[in-house]
């Protein structure tokens, strides 16, 4: 995956939106007002990603290319190094996952406002 797919797969999610909340590199996709993943366009690709925290330390105990989240809370975010070790289909299955559980946090009334 590329920064160029990443960013295609991401806003294929129902009511994304991408920003530069930080800096003019650090790039933020954001499901109504709330980030569930962050990379950065320049370097080597990576992501952060919202994961549950039981599921976060077994993946990064699986994959060496998960590590607790880069800047982010640990307990809750895991970073991914892009770097061809996890299989695409994989890493959106995660982005996805990162995408429900922003989602399952939001109240009915911001979700009602989204999808409606």
């Amino acid at each position: 995956m590329n920064i160029e797919e990443l960013r295609d797969y991401c806003l294929s999610l129902p009511a994304t939106s991408e920003d530069l909340p930080f800096d003019e590199t650090s790039l933020v996709f954001k499901v109504g007002n709330k980030m569930f993943v962050m990379t950065d366009l320049e370097g080597p690709l990576w992501v952060n990603l919202k994961c549950a925290p039981e599921k976060a330390i077994e993946l990064r105990e699986q994959y060496p290319a998960v590590k607790p989240g880069y800047h982010m809370n640990k307990k809750h975010w895991n970073t991914i190094e892009v770097d061809g070790s996890i299989p695409d289909n994989l890493l959106k299955q995660w982005i996805k996952e990162s995408y429900d559980l922003v989602i399952k946090g939001m109240t009915r009334k911001e979700r009602e406002r989204l999808f409606i």
